[in-house]
Protein backbone atom coordinates (compact mmCIF):
# COMPACT_ATOMS: atom_id res chain seq x y z
CA UNK A 1 0.00 0.00 0.00
CA UNK A 2 1.28 3.27 -0.96
CA UNK A 3 1.29 5.57 2.22
CA UNK A 4 -1.98 7.97 2.83
CA UNK A 5 -1.32 11.87 2.73
CA UNK A 6 -3.45 13.34 5.50
CA UNK A 7 -4.74 17.30 4.83
CA UNK A 8 -2.20 18.89 7.28
CA UNK A 9 1.52 19.11 6.99
CA UNK A 10 4.50 18.87 9.71
CA UNK A 11 6.63 22.27 10.38
CA UNK A 12 9.76 20.79 8.35
CA UNK A 13 7.55 19.80 5.41
CA UNK A 14 6.81 22.71 4.88
CA UNK A 15 9.90 24.19 5.51
CA UNK A 16 11.43 21.91 3.16
CA UNK A 17 9.00 22.46 0.42
CA UNK A 18 9.82 26.25 1.43
CA UNK A 19 13.26 26.02 0.86
CA UNK A 20 13.27 23.61 -2.28
CA UNK A 21 11.54 26.50 -3.97
CA UNK A 22 13.36 29.32 -2.67
CA UNK A 23 16.91 26.77 -4.21
CA UNK A 24 15.17 26.35 -7.59
CA UNK A 25 16.25 29.26 -9.22
CA UNK A 26 19.45 28.53 -8.89
CA UNK A 27 19.48 24.75 -9.49
CA UNK A 28 20.59 23.23 -12.98
CA UNK A 29 17.66 21.92 -14.98
CA UNK A 30 17.22 17.82 -14.95
CA UNK A 31 16.39 15.92 -17.65
CA UNK A 32 15.02 11.92 -16.67
CA UNK A 33 17.14 9.56 -18.22
CA UNK A 34 15.53 7.67 -21.19
CA UNK A 35 12.92 4.74 -20.67
CA UNK A 36 14.83 1.05 -20.96
CA UNK A 37 12.68 -1.77 -21.67
CA UNK A 38 11.66 -3.15 -18.57
CA UNK A 39 11.12 0.18 -16.67
CA UNK A 40 8.20 0.45 -15.24
CA UNK A 41 5.70 3.31 -15.67
CA UNK A 42 2.84 4.11 -13.09
CA UNK A 43 -0.63 5.20 -14.26
CA UNK A 44 -1.96 7.76 -12.51
CA UNK A 45 -4.87 10.23 -12.31
CA UNK A 46 -4.44 13.44 -11.14
CA UNK A 47 -7.63 15.09 -12.88
CA UNK A 48 -10.61 14.15 -13.73
CA UNK A 49 -11.76 10.02 -13.78
CA UNK A 50 -10.41 8.27 -16.43
CA UNK A 51 -12.54 5.60 -18.32
CA UNK A 52 -11.56 1.68 -17.53
CA UNK A 53 -11.01 0.78 -21.31
CA UNK A 54 -8.78 3.63 -22.05
CA UNK A 55 -6.75 2.92 -19.13
CA UNK A 56 -6.30 -0.67 -20.19
CA UNK A 57 -5.90 0.03 -24.04
CA UNK A 58 -2.79 2.78 -22.40
CA UNK A 59 -1.32 -0.19 -20.59
CA UNK A 60 -1.25 -2.52 -23.38
CA UNK A 61 -0.02 -0.17 -25.77
CA UNK A 62 2.68 0.56 -22.89
CA UNK A 63 3.54 -2.73 -22.15
CA UNK A 64 3.73 -3.69 -26.16
CA UNK A 65 6.79 -1.37 -26.16
CA UNK A 66 8.10 -3.59 -23.41
CA UNK A 67 7.28 -1.26 -20.36
CA UNK A 68 6.12 -2.58 -17.25
CA UNK A 69 2.81 -0.95 -16.06
CA UNK A 70 1.69 -0.54 -12.44
CA UNK A 71 -1.72 1.44 -11.27
CA UNK A 72 -2.15 4.01 -8.65
CA UNK A 73 -4.12 2.59 -5.98
CA UNK A 74 -6.82 5.59 -7.10
CA UNK A 75 -6.62 5.52 -10.44
CA UNK A 76 -10.10 4.93 -10.83
CA UNK A 77 -11.53 6.48 -8.17
CA UNK A 78 -14.20 8.75 -8.60
CA UNK A 79 -15.48 11.64 -6.33
CA UNK A 80 -17.88 13.72 -8.08
CA UNK A 81 -15.88 15.19 -11.67
CA UNK A 82 -12.72 14.19 -10.02
CA UNK A 83 -10.82 11.27 -9.99
CA UNK A 84 -10.73 10.93 -6.21
CA UNK A 85 -10.90 13.35 -3.02
CA UNK A 86 -7.31 16.30 -3.44
CA UNK A 87 -5.97 13.65 -1.25
CA UNK A 88 -5.96 10.62 -2.73
CA UNK A 89 -5.23 11.76 -5.62
CA UNK A 90 -1.96 13.31 -4.57
CA UNK A 91 -0.99 10.43 -2.82
CA UNK A 92 -0.90 8.39 -6.26
CA UNK A 93 1.39 11.07 -7.30
CA UNK A 94 3.53 11.53 -4.52
CA UNK A 95 4.03 7.83 -3.82
CA UNK A 96 5.07 7.38 -7.35
CA UNK A 97 7.58 10.47 -6.96
CA UNK A 98 9.07 8.35 -4.45
CA UNK A 99 9.17 5.12 -5.65
CA UNK A 100 12.41 4.62 -7.12
CA UNK A 101 11.47 1.60 -8.98
CA UNK A 102 8.64 4.16 -11.22
CA UNK A 103 11.01 5.77 -14.01
CA UNK A 104 7.64 7.34 -15.38
CA UNK A 105 4.67 8.97 -14.28
CA UNK A 106 2.06 9.04 -17.14
CA UNK A 107 -1.87 10.86 -16.37
CA UNK A 108 -4.49 8.65 -17.70
CA UNK A 109 -6.58 11.82 -19.09
CA UNK A 110 -6.43 15.66 -18.05
CA UNK A 111 -9.98 17.32 -17.74
CA UNK A 112 -10.20 19.01 -14.10
CA UNK A 113 -8.78 18.99 -10.71
CA UNK A 114 -4.84 18.98 -11.49
CA UNK A 115 -4.50 22.50 -10.17
CA UNK A 116 -6.16 21.57 -6.87
CA UNK A 117 -2.95 20.04 -5.57
CA UNK A 118 -0.28 21.19 -8.04
CA UNK A 119 1.48 23.01 -5.10
CA UNK A 120 1.14 20.20 -2.92
CA UNK A 121 3.71 17.81 -4.82
CA UNK A 122 6.92 16.16 -2.98
CA UNK A 123 9.54 18.50 -4.91
CA UNK A 124 12.33 17.21 -3.17
CA UNK A 125 11.26 13.64 -3.98
CA UNK A 126 10.73 14.76 -7.78
CA UNK A 127 14.38 16.58 -8.10
CA UNK A 128 15.84 13.76 -5.72
CA UNK A 129 14.51 11.03 -8.71
CA UNK A 130 13.73 12.87 -11.95
CA UNK A 131 12.00 11.04 -13.99
CA UNK A 132 9.08 12.28 -16.74
CA UNK A 133 5.53 13.50 -15.96
CA UNK A 134 3.78 12.99 -18.90
CA UNK A 135 0.44 14.20 -19.60
CA UNK A 136 -1.51 17.53 -21.18
CA UNK A 137 -4.23 19.99 -20.80
CA UNK A 138 -4.87 20.31 -17.26
CA UNK A 139 -1.50 18.30 -16.43
CA UNK A 140 -0.01 21.71 -17.84
CA UNK A 141 -0.38 23.26 -14.41
CA UNK A 142 1.61 20.02 -12.60
CA UNK A 143 4.49 20.68 -15.24
CA UNK A 144 4.57 24.01 -14.50
CA UNK A 145 4.95 23.78 -10.59
CA UNK A 146 7.22 20.99 -10.78
CA UNK A 147 9.42 23.22 -13.29
CA UNK A 148 9.46 25.78 -10.91
CA UNK A 149 9.90 24.12 -7.92
CA UNK A 150 12.00 21.70 -9.04
CA UNK A 151 13.56 22.63 -12.14
CA UNK A 152 12.77 18.88 -13.95
CA UNK A 153 11.47 18.45 -17.62
CA UNK A 154 8.50 16.65 -18.33
CA UNK A 155 6.59 15.73 -21.20
CA UNK A 156 3.51 17.87 -22.71
CA UNK A 157 1.58 14.72 -24.58
CA UNK A 158 0.20 11.34 -24.47
CA UNK A 159 -0.90 8.51 -26.74
CA UNK A 160 -4.16 9.75 -28.90
CA UNK A 161 -6.55 7.72 -30.87
CA UNK A 162 -6.41 6.79 -34.10
CA UNK A 163 -9.81 6.80 -35.94
CA UNK A 164 -8.09 5.54 -39.45
CA UNK A 165 -9.25 1.87 -38.79
CA UNK A 166 -13.24 1.61 -38.74
CA UNK A 167 -13.43 -1.69 -36.77
CA UNK A 168 -11.11 -1.11 -34.03
CA UNK A 169 -9.99 1.53 -32.20
CA UNK A 170 -6.13 2.23 -31.69
CA UNK A 171 -3.93 4.24 -29.05
CA UNK A 172 -0.60 5.37 -30.87
CA UNK A 173 2.03 7.16 -29.18
CA UNK A 174 4.98 7.20 -32.02
CA UNK A 175 5.87 11.07 -31.02
CA UNK A 176 5.17 9.92 -26.81
CA UNK A 177 7.60 6.65 -27.73
CA UNK A 178 10.28 8.67 -28.97
CA UNK A 179 10.67 11.30 -26.11
CA UNK A 180 10.14 8.92 -23.66
CA UNK A 181 12.59 5.86 -24.91
CA UNK A 182 15.22 7.98 -27.51
CA UNK A 183 17.84 10.14 -26.13
CA UNK A 184 18.65 12.98 -28.37
CA UNK A 185 16.67 16.56 -29.17
CA UNK A 186 13.26 16.33 -29.92
CA UNK A 187 11.74 18.46 -33.13
CA UNK A 188 8.56 19.51 -34.10
CA UNK A 189 8.05 20.78 -37.89
CA UNK A 190 5.05 23.27 -38.01
CA UNK A 191 2.13 21.71 -40.24
CA UNK A 192 0.70 24.64 -42.81
CA UNK A 193 -2.61 23.13 -42.85
CA UNK A 194 -2.52 24.22 -38.94
CA UNK A 195 -4.74 26.92 -38.97
CA UNK A 196 -2.07 28.82 -36.24
CA UNK A 197 0.54 28.17 -38.86
CA UNK A 198 -1.09 32.14 -39.76
CA UNK A 199 0.79 33.61 -36.90
CA UNK A 200 4.29 32.76 -37.95
CA UNK A 201 6.97 35.90 -37.69
CA UNK A 202 10.26 35.86 -38.27
CA UNK A 203 13.39 35.48 -36.40
CA UNK A 204 15.43 32.44 -34.07
CA UNK A 205 15.97 32.46 -30.00
CA UNK A 206 16.86 29.73 -27.68
CA UNK A 207 15.25 29.11 -24.08
CA UNK A 208 13.57 27.08 -22.05
CA UNK A 209 10.33 25.75 -23.11
CA UNK A 210 7.86 26.33 -20.74
CA UNK A 211 3.60 26.63 -21.18
CA UNK A 212 1.04 24.34 -22.45
CA UNK A 213 -2.55 24.40 -22.04
CA UNK A 214 -3.13 28.07 -21.83
CA UNK A 215 -5.86 27.80 -19.44
CA UNK A 216 -3.51 26.64 -16.98
CA UNK A 217 -0.85 28.92 -18.04
CA UNK A 218 -3.70 31.74 -16.46
CA UNK A 219 -4.79 29.42 -14.24
CA UNK A 220 -1.18 29.25 -12.56
CA UNK A 221 -0.31 32.94 -12.24
CA UNK A 222 1.09 33.84 -9.42
CA UNK A 223 1.69 30.46 -7.64
CA UNK A 224 2.63 27.51 -10.30
CA UNK A 225 3.51 29.93 -13.28
CA UNK A 226 7.29 30.07 -13.66
CA UNK A 227 9.35 32.89 -13.78
CA UNK A 228 9.17 33.32 -17.75
CA UNK A 229 12.23 35.98 -18.57
CA UNK A 230 14.30 34.48 -20.96
CA UNK A 231 11.83 31.38 -21.71
CA UNK A 232 10.13 30.27 -24.91
CA UNK A 233 6.38 30.64 -24.01
CA UNK A 234 4.29 27.41 -25.68
CA UNK A 235 0.71 27.87 -25.53
CA UNK A 236 -2.92 25.56 -26.71
CA UNK A 237 -6.42 25.47 -25.71
CA UNK A 238 -9.30 23.62 -26.66
CA UNK A 239 -12.86 24.42 -26.29
CA UNK A 240 -12.39 28.42 -24.80
CA UNK A 241 -14.93 31.21 -25.82
CA UNK A 242 -12.91 33.50 -27.56
CA UNK A 243 -13.83 35.97 -24.88
CA UNK A 244 -11.98 33.78 -22.29
CA UNK A 245 -8.94 33.47 -24.38
CA UNK A 246 -8.70 37.39 -24.65
CA UNK A 247 -9.16 37.54 -21.07
CA UNK A 248 -6.60 35.16 -20.08
CA UNK A 249 -4.01 36.95 -22.76
CA UNK A 250 -4.72 40.31 -21.11
CA UNK A 251 -4.18 39.45 -17.86
CA UNK A 252 -1.17 37.53 -18.19
CA UNK A 253 0.53 40.48 -19.88
CA UNK A 254 -1.18 43.88 -18.47
CA UNK A 255 0.43 41.60 -14.71
CA UNK A 256 4.40 41.41 -16.16
CA UNK A 257 3.97 37.23 -16.45
CA UNK A 258 5.26 37.79 -20.17
CA UNK A 259 7.70 40.08 -20.14
CA UNK A 260 11.35 39.06 -21.15
CA UNK A 261 9.73 35.95 -22.98
CA UNK A 262 12.27 35.05 -26.25
CA UNK A 263 9.89 33.96 -28.05
CA UNK A 264 6.26 32.10 -28.55
CA UNK A 265 5.27 28.64 -29.76
CA UNK A 266 1.82 28.30 -30.70
CA UNK A 267 0.37 24.77 -30.93
CA UNK A 268 -3.12 23.47 -31.88
CA UNK A 269 -6.29 25.57 -30.90
CA UNK A 270 -8.91 23.67 -31.08
CA UNK A 271 -13.24 24.15 -31.33
CA UNK A 272 -13.18 27.71 -31.91
CA UNK A 273 -15.77 29.82 -33.99
CA UNK A 274 -16.00 33.43 -35.13
CA UNK A 275 -17.30 35.93 -33.06
CA UNK A 276 -18.47 38.93 -34.29
CA UNK A 277 -16.39 38.72 -37.17
CA UNK A 278 -12.98 37.88 -34.95
CA UNK A 279 -10.95 34.50 -35.04
CA UNK A 280 -9.09 32.57 -32.94
CA UNK A 281 -5.86 33.80 -34.79
CA UNK A 282 -7.20 36.98 -35.30
CA UNK A 283 -7.38 37.34 -31.20
CA UNK A 284 -3.85 35.75 -30.79
CA UNK A 285 -2.16 38.15 -33.65
CA UNK A 286 -3.33 40.77 -31.58
CA UNK A 287 -2.01 40.02 -28.41
CA UNK A 288 1.36 38.15 -29.26
CA UNK A 289 2.42 41.15 -31.89
CA UNK A 290 2.29 43.48 -28.96
CA UNK A 291 4.81 41.05 -27.58
CA UNK A 292 7.67 41.92 -30.14
CA UNK A 293 9.28 38.59 -30.01
CA UNK A 294 9.42 35.79 -32.88
CA UNK A 295 6.37 33.88 -32.83
CA UNK A 296 6.43 30.00 -34.73
CA UNK A 297 2.74 28.96 -35.32
CA UNK A 298 1.39 25.69 -36.85
CA UNK A 299 2.99 23.54 -34.52
CA UNK A 300 0.88 20.27 -33.83
CA UNK A 301 0.65 20.21 -30.01
CA UNK A 302 -2.34 20.31 -28.05
CA UNK A 303 -5.83 18.72 -28.65
CA UNK A 304 -6.00 18.30 -32.60
CA UNK A 305 -5.27 15.85 -34.85
CA UNK A 306 -2.20 14.17 -34.90
CA UNK A 307 -0.37 15.89 -31.72
CA UNK A 308 3.00 15.31 -31.05
CA UNK A 309 5.08 15.02 -27.59
CA UNK A 310 7.47 17.87 -26.65
CA UNK A 311 9.44 18.25 -23.58
CA UNK A 312 8.74 20.60 -21.17
CA UNK A 313 11.31 22.65 -19.43
CA UNK A 314 14.89 21.59 -21.67
CA UNK A 315 16.54 24.54 -23.69
CA UNK A 316 14.89 24.70 -27.39
CA UNK A 317 15.35 26.29 -30.45
CA UNK A 318 12.65 28.26 -32.37
CA UNK A 319 13.63 28.57 -35.91
CA UNK A 320 10.62 30.47 -37.85
CA UNK A 321 13.01 30.00 -40.98
CA UNK A 322 12.88 26.43 -41.11
CA UNK A 323 9.78 26.18 -39.34
CA UNK A 324 10.81 24.21 -36.56
CA UNK A 325 11.07 23.68 -32.64
CA UNK A 326 13.85 21.90 -31.62
CA UNK A 327 14.43 21.28 -28.01
CA UNK A 328 17.87 19.72 -26.59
Amino acid sequence: MHGIVHDGEDDAAIDERTATSDRADHVPVLRPAPLRIGDEVRLVSPASPPDLDSVRQTQRTLESWGLKVSLGDNVFRRYGYLAGTDEERLSDLNSAFRDTSVRAIVATRGGKGAYRIADQLDFVAARTDPKFLVGFSDITILHMSLWRHSRVVGLHGALYTDETSSTEIHLRGDSLRAALMTPGPTTITARAEEPTSQLTTSGMVRGPLLGGNLDMVAAGAGWALPDLHGAILFLEAVDLYLGQVDRQLTMLRKAGHLDGIKGVAIGQFTNFKPSKGITIVSLLDDHLSRLGVPVLGGLPLGHGNRPATVPLGATATLDTAARALTVD
